[in-house]
C-alpha cells in the first residue's frame, strides 16, 4: 500500500507543480482517501467454518477440499507465475509473499486448486484440516 500511496503522491506533486497549492491540497486529500479506500476494498477476507471455506466472495464446501500445502516465499512466486495453472482459482495479493495451495477433490470441478495468499498460511492449513 505504501507503493500505491507513493504513486499517488507523485501525481499530487505533478499537480502542485502545474497548479496552485489549493488544488494540490485538494488532490492530496483525494489521493489519501483513495488509498485508504483501496486498502479496505481490496482486503482478502478468509473464513473457515464447520461447513465451508470462504475466500473473498468465493466459497466451497469443506468436503471438496483435498490436500493443503503451505508455500514459502519462493514456492509462492513460482506457483503464481510460471507454475500457475490457467484453470486454477487465484485469490492473490501481490504484496503478500506467502500463501497456500488448496487442492480440489471434486471430479466435476474443472478447477484443480485454489491458490490463496496469506501471511498466516499455517493457521489456515490447520483450520482446514479440522
Amino acid at each position: 500500500m505504501a507503493f500505491i500511496y507513493f504513486l499517488a503522491l507523485s501525481l499530487v506533486i505533478a499537480i502542485w507543480a502545474a497548479m496552485t497549492t489549493t488544488i494540490a491540497a485538494f488532490a492530496l486529500a483525494i489521493a489519501s482517501a483513495g488509498t485508504v479506500a483501496i486498502y479496505f476494498t481490496s482486503r482478502l477476507i478468509i473464513e473457515v467454518d464447520s461447513e465451508e471455506l470462504r475466500v473473498g466472495k468465493a466459497h466451497i464446501s469443506l468436503e471438496y477440499l483435498g490436500v493443503v500445502h503451505v508455500l514459502t516465499q519462493k514456492e509462492m512466486l513460482a506457483k503464481r507465475t510460471r507454475g500457475a495453472d490457467p484453470a486454477a482459482f487465484l485469490a492473490i495479493r501481490f504484496w503478500t509473499a506467502r500463501g497456500v495451495v488448496i487442492e480440489i477433490a471434486d471430479s466435476r470441478d474443472p478447477t484443480p486448486y485454489w491458490l490463496v495468499t496469506s501471511r498466516r498460511g499455517e493457521k489456515l492449513a490447520l483450520a482446514l484440516k479440522r
